[in-house]
């Protein structure tokens, strides 16, 4: 197997489910026709600036609106900032909450409450933003929102419990951004990371109502054995936390599209891999587990297909998780490449890449983190030859420092969007 052309083929396959999911070629059709007044753009997540963008160039191109009636503010991750043109862009941390989220969060809901009846509240939302916009119950500071995000990250907890949790700490996530926007109409256009592409855990449901309960975050934090601040744990105590439920008034008249879905991005690198010649196998884009027992699991299908003598990609999308055991650098991207590599022994016929579509997959939180790793069948033999053990890596979660030392890592920069995870197997 040539090594050089099985990672520009992988890399290909992942650039074209990106490209699915990119604002600029897909946000222009959904977008509302414009109101009498303003056009107030609130976005979050890390494909807040692209969406903004995109939105900004439509509504001038196409309707001819002056700069004076869009108005608004798009926070994004750390290093993933474009021009906006009259739209405001604030980078804020992720995963971790930072003071620049906390006050561009602030003059989110003050921009919403200001809206008319004669204005249109766009909200664009994307994976991110439940880190981006945040603006904690009373009585929580930041500090306890960071050690909650901690303490939610470290446990393996999928993002659906995370987001239960944080909704029920917050003031504009689980709807209650939709409460804020006084007689504004609303509409919510969104890109989906998560399985099920369930609307209230995108960017933690901001703009719809939310069915988890603080009962229901309650447990999951006794069932992941959450150590938290005793100011989160009295918040979640509290019935004035408990968020809009399905039929609440603050909800009439909203609107909410999904304009790109992690499927819809795995069709495209599944129509990317059948081009190169390969039969597709997908397994969905709803995958979810712990990273290292998913990557056996998909080491045993590709083993499989070899000993068939077959030529075929096997295709997965979704989110796994890692419970962390050890004090390496990672993310489940990397960790899922990991344990795929030690599964695969080295075998000469199969290659393959795991990557995060948003660019950064764990680390430092830097815009400069890998996207994740690829399997090469010489990646075991390099490690060793640099003295690198992949199962004690594997144990200590130290992947980042494994990929990185032998040239494996998969650093593609931030795209701008986010569809959950890509991973790519080649056999054959």
């Amino acid at each position: 197997m040539d090594a050089a052309l099985k990672r520009e083929e992988l890399a290909s396959i992942f650039r074209r489910s990106v490209a699915a999911a990119h604002p600029a070629t897909i946000l222009a059709p959904h977008l509302p026709q414009p109101p009498a007044g303003r056009i107030v753009i609130l976005a979050a997540g890390k494909a807040a600036a692209s969406m903004a963008a995109a939105a900004v160039d439509h509504y001038r191109r196409s309707h001819g609106i002056p700069d004076e009636r869009l108005v608004g503010l798009a926070v994004t991750r750390d290093g993933y900032a474009l021009d906006a043109g009259p739209i405001e862009v604030i980078e804020a941390g992720h995963p971790l909450p930072n003071a620049n989220g906390l006050e561009a969060t602030g003059r989110v809901l003050a921009l919403a409450g200001a809206a008319g009846p004669d204005d249109l509240v766009l909200a664009l939302i994307s994976g991110g933003g439940s880190a981006n916009w945040l603006l904690p119950a009373d009585g929580v500071s930041l500090a306890d929102k960071q050690a909650v995000t901690r303490a939610l990250l470290r446990s393996g907890a999928g993002i659906g419990e995370i987001n239960c949790v944080r909704k029920h700490l917050s003031k504009i996530k689980g709807g209650r951004l939709a409460g804020a926007c006084g007689g504004a109409t609303l509409v919510t256009l969104a890109i989906s990371d998560v399985p099920g592409d369930d609307p209230s855990v995108i960017a933690s449901g901001p703009t719809v109502p939310d069915a988890t309960t603080l009962a229901d975050a309650r447990a999951i934090v006794a069932r992941r054995g959450l150590d938290l601040p005793e100011s989160c744990r009295a918040a979640l105590a509290s019935d004035v936390n408990e968020t809009p439920k399905p039929g609440d008034p603050v909800f009439a008249g909203t609107s909410y599209t999904i304009i790109a879905t992690p499927a819809a991005s795995l069709e495209a690198a599944a129509s990317a891999a059948a081009a190169l010649g390969y039969r597709v196998e997908s397994l969905g884009a709803d995958v979810e587990g712990e990273a290292r027992d998913v990557a056996a699991e998909h080491a045993r299908m590709a083993l499989a297909a070899k000993a068939r003598g077959e030529r075929v990609a096997i295709l997965s999308g979704g989110e796994l998780t890692v419970t962390i055991r050890g004090e390496g650098e990672g993310g489940p991207n990397q960790e899922y490449a990991l344990a795929l590599a030690v599964a695969l022994s080295g075998d000469p016929d199969i290659a393959a890449l795991s990557g995060d579509t948003d660019g950064t997959d764990g680390g430092t939180g830097l815009a400069s983190d890998p996207a994740g790793a690829f399997v090469l069948p010489d990646t075991l033999a390099r490690a060793k030859a640099a003295g690198l053990e992949p199962a004690a890596s594997l144990e200590a979660n130290d992947s980042t420092r494994f990929f990185r030392t032998i040239g494996d890592l998969f650093v593609p920069g931030p795209t701008h969007t986010n569809v959950n995870d890509c991973r790519i197997i080649l056999v054959g």
